[in-house]
């Protein structure tokens, strides 16, 4: 048996170009949520620093003190335990989002595509419309060009030093930190952070883009372990669309064997990572819905129905029901709900005050001339509220101290103070020579402040 085989040119064509992406502004239902959703978290950045609480700012991560107050809550360094609970309860919230509507995160609230989109707004009412701006990098240099670019370049520089700024801002007090900007008084430290973050803004935003989203966010790696066939994606119907060509809007479609894509090439325009959503689903695709709405203003267009492109799942583009609740679904929510709920009883249990107790090193004990047999302690007690409190020490388990302990020792807010404190007691009323006791530590203006520490004392 003899076969001929033909060899003909076979093109491959890549996922992406490797050409720079020069994305074109569009309308529609998707981008006006995310539009909205974009300015309210733009928002929210930029008015939370000057938000006061209690007279002073409400959120502030104060590292030099070590302090880092949000609202009525205040953590300390001894507190970072929290800090593995939160990234616990973000990593389960993440992977059930991920399991459910894919990479909503990175199309619509990742800071990364909220700044990259915004730079592209500035850059399309600077330079003109996707056509103009690839025109004009390939003109000559001449002074329009010069001109815009320049123009361009500085209002990201002034976004890129803004948004640096109101980063600081969370980090050191709000007014500490613009009026001391007016005055050009800003320390070494300061200067250097603003400046960094600035220019990894600009970079990030102005420069590299998609690039973050697709080489160094680790995101887009490993998002597949959680996709299963029933996860929201942004996917074009081949079934429906092919064979694509392009036409007129008369045209019979089904006479000439054509699907529904007219291949206006707009999905590939929008397209952020300006990637083809046609060639199939991509890890670079950040499920904006941009392409969504191109799509189906081309089919309206020519009165096709819409949804070419759409948020579906593979179980539905292979003509299956699509389940979108299941055990894994159900398990990530489960997780995701059992540690917010650990979380918020972790938080509303803390006690807002540390004590530690240190004895004299120098000595044991000591017996001065009534016969009385003395130990002499340190007590370091922090208050780790946003009120100055007073406070009371007393002892358990020892009975007829001759020592009389401080009362109402006044501690500031976030201040830690060291006090020294002497127990007295007659050794002939010890059975041991060595005693277990505690010290307690109470707010005087709120009782349920408490902290309760074991000791011990020694006798001759």
């Amino acid at each position: 048996m003899k076969f001929d085989i033909k060899e003909e040119h076979l093109i491959i064509k890549p996922y992406k170009s490797q050409t720079s992406v020069y994305v074109r502004e569009q309308k529609g239902f998707y981008q006006k949520i995310r539009r909205y959703l974009n300015w309210l978290l733009m928002f929210i950045f930029i008015a939370l620093p000057f938000v006061q609480f209690n007279e002073q700012q409400a959120v502030l991560l104060d590292v030099v003190k070590q302090e880092f107050r949000i609202f009525n809550l205040t953590f300390w360094p001894q507190d970072f335990i929290l800090l593995a609970g939160i990234f616990m309860v973000a990593a389960f919230a993440l992977f059930f989002v991920t399991t459910w509507l894919g990479r909503v995160w990175c199309g619509y609230v990742c800071p990364q595509t909220v700044w990259t989109l915004a730079y592209v707004w500035v850059e399309h009412r600077i330079e003109g419309t996707r056509n103009k701006r690839m025109a004009l990098d390939k003109a000559p240099w001449n002074l329009n060009k010069v001109y815009r670019k320049t123009l361009k370049h500085i209002i990201w520089q002034l976004m890129s030093l803004f948004t640096a700024t109101t980063f600081i801002s969370y980090f050191i007090p709000v007014n500490e930190l613009y009026s001391t900007m007016l005055t050009f008084d800003w320390s070494g430290a300061v200067t250097f952070w603003v400046l960094f973050f600035a220019l990894a803004t600009y970079g990030n935003a102005g420069w590299m883009r998609e690039h973050v989203c697709i080489h160094l966010c680790p995101y887009s790696r490993f998002q597949s372990a959680m996709f299963d066939k029933n996860t929201l994606l942004v996917a074009y119907d081949a079934k429906r669309g092919e064979n694509r060509a392009p036409r007129k809007r008369k045209d019979d479609a089904k006479a000439l064997g054509l699907g529904d894509c007219v291949d206006c090439n707009l999905c590939v325009d929008v397209c952020p990572a300006g990637i083809d959503i046609r060639n199939g689903i991509q890890y670079e695709c950040i499920n904006c819905g941009l392409c969504i709405d191109a799509c189906d203003q081309t089919m309206e267009r020519f009165n096709y129905p819409k949804g070419l492109i759409s948020y579906t799942s593979e179980q539905q583009l292979a003509g299956k029901k699509s389940s979108r609740f299941n055990l894994k679904l159900a398990s990530y929510a489960g997780l995701t709900l059992m540690f917010i709920l650990l979380l918020g009883i972790w938080i509303d249990s803390r006690i807002p005050l540390e004590a530690n107790i240190i004895r004299d090193r120098t000595a044991l004990f000591r017996v001065n001339y009534e016969g009385i047999v003395e130990n002499t302690y340190t007590l370091k007690i922090l208050n780790k509220t946003q009120q100055p409190l007073h406070f009371d020490i007393k002892v358990k388990n020892l009975s007829d101290t001759k020592s009389k302990l401080p009362k109402n020792v006044r501690i500031a807010a976030g201040v830690m103070e060291e006090i020294p404190v002497t127990i007295a007691l007659d050794g002939y009323e010890l059975e041991k020579k060595i005693t277990n006791f505690d010290f307690i530590i109470q707010a005087v203006e709120q009782p349920n402040i408490l902290v309760q520490k074991k000791t011990v004392f020694f006798r001759n």
